[in-house]
């Protein structure tokens, strides 16, 4: 993944006088009752803000037992210090999204790529289509977000026109993107496993592959059958639908330049974050060569001059925007929030990481990772707890890296004492730790991938089958010792 400037590697473990599991427990505990009592009261709502502060008090009762364990209030805050300055690069990303979805909008991108998709992808085969075309799109650059926020947004456009369920679509997506960036020699993620663990990339990936290959082929039979299955009412006709969208845009397969050079950008190793601006930038210009009526509207002046122009650029990188159609159905999908509509989701990271950040200053990360260890003396209680630390962490410290690092530097040692080579470890980390940080609404890639497909994750998670099923897949190989290799030594 690609959500942090910091090198999660070299991050501390906090340790202070070692907390019993049950005081671990108590900010975990507090902060599932307040977020579920939350839910209760506010339902699809509760991330609108209430759910940002339930965090920050579950932060709160963190910090209680903190001074109770003689840990210095500065040294907490030092610590959510250094857990929100390892998301800035997703904070920057975020924004950037924002204002790539605003240009690609009036740009006539996203609805050159709906105008297209809508009649190449038959209903039947679209839930399939999109684990593969995200599959290709992530292992090609190494980044789940990225694909989620380029072909992931169009994807979901087509989806909504074609009356096809939004959480169904986003599962696909996401299904197929963090295949994509699991297996991805450049996701970081794939290279911070590894390294955890003791292991090299490229025996990781090949191990992580026995895995899976098998999850992602139920997922895909799993679409497949979804699809032959599926009732829409809008695949039945489209022609009003690309009618309205022709009349509305001038649309041309040389707009699909512009995501094709940010992908060239990414596969080239580019940072993301250059090549999402840059995108943001080509995004404008074809903009003003393509749409200069919707650039005006935008605007909301009267005559097309540089001022109206740069006005409507800005106005769609910064703030909401739509375009008007004869759709109604169009004009709620041709609508962009801009770095504005972001601005929710970072509040939902900022608050996320000082529950993380207290929690670890206190220890309580590290005692639940023990306590966890604990629990199994065989191989598969090996597995089992390495699993259940990734799933914990990143429920509590809402942060996938955190999920990794943690783990990886807490089984080590069992997994080696256990004779077992260290690619079993990076591969558990990845099939629990990377995937599953999606599926928890207030982890910071639940927060990002929901706040960019504008798809709650209790919409999606039930239908994100890759995701949730890469665990299980984990702890059945490691149940039946399939495939667990040992280490030469032994």
């Amino acid at each position: 993944m690609e959500n942090s400037t910091a090198n999660p590697e070299n991050e501390p473990v906090i340790e202070n006088r070692e907390l019993n599991i049950w005081e671990a427990l108590i900010p975990v505990i507090a902060l599932i009752g307040m977020l579920a009592f939350n839910v209760f009261v506010y339902g699809d709502d509760a991330l609108s803000g209430s759910n940002q502060f339930i965090l920050l008090m579950g932060g709160a009762v963190a910090a209680i037992v903190g001074f109770f364990n003689k840990v210095k209030f500065d040294d907490m805050i030092d610590e959510v210090a250094r857990n929100i300055q390892s998301t800035a690069g997703a904070i920057l990303i975020l924004l950037m999204v924002g204002a790539l979805a605003g240009t690609w909008l009036i740009s006539g991108i996203i609805p050159t790529m709906i105008y297209y998709g809508l009649q190449i992808l038959n209903p039947t085969i679209f839930l399939a289509a999109c684990v593969i075309i995200c599959s290709v799109i992530s292992l090609a650059t190494g980044s789940s977000w990225t694909t989620s926020a380029t072909v992931g947004i169009a994807l979901i456009g087509i989806a909504d026109a074609l009356d096809i369920s939004l959480g169904m679509t986003a599962g696909a997506i996401l299904s197929g993107a963090y295949f994509g960036d699991k297996m991805s020699p450049l996701s970081d993620t794939t290279n911070l496993a590894p390294a955890m663990a003791g292991t090299d990339l490229f025996t990781h990936i090949r191990y992580m592959a026995l895995t899976t290959v098998p999850t992602i082929t139920i997922t895909l039979i799993a679409f497949i059958i979804i699809g032959l299955n599926i009732n829409t009412q809008g695949a039945t006709d489209t022609t009003d639908i690309l009618n309205s969208i022709d009349a509305s845009f001038n649309i041309s397969p040389w707009l699909f330049l512009v995501p094709v050079i940010v992908i060239y950008l990414i596969v080239k190793k580019t940072s993301p974050l250059i090549a999402l601006l840059i995108g943001t930038l080509l995004g404008a210009v074809a903009a003003l060569i393509a749409q200069p009526d919707i650039v005006l509207a935008v605007s909301g002046m009267d005559k097309l001059n540089f001022i109206s122009g740069y006005k409507g650029i800005m106005n769609a990188i910064t703030v909401d925007t739509a375009v008007e159609t004869d759709s109604e159905a169009l004009n709620d999908l041709f609508a962009a929030s801009g770095m504005a509509g972001m601005l929710g989701t970072i509040w939902l990271i900022i608050c996320a990481m000082v529950f993380g950040g207290i929690m670890e200053a206190i220890g309580a990360l590290s005692t639940i990772s023990k306590a966890l260890l604990n629990l199994f003396h065989t191989t598969f209680g090996l597995f089992a707890s390495t699993v259940f630390s990734c799933l914990a962490l990143n429920v509590t410290a809402s942060d996938q890296y955190l999920a990794i690092v943690v783990p990886g530097k807490m089984f080590s040692k069992a997994f080696k004492d256990k004779g077992l080579a260290p690619e079993n470890l990076s591969r558990s980390l990845e099939d629990s730790g990377t995937v599953t940080s999606v599926l928890v609404p207030w982890n910071t890639c639940g927060a990002y991938h929901s706040g960019v497909l504008g798809v709650p994750v209790l919409s999606y998670a039930g239908y994100a089958f890759f995701n949730y099923m890469s665990p299980f897949m984990t702890l059945l190989f490691a149940a039946f010792r399939i495939k667990i290799k040992m280490l030469s030594s032994k």
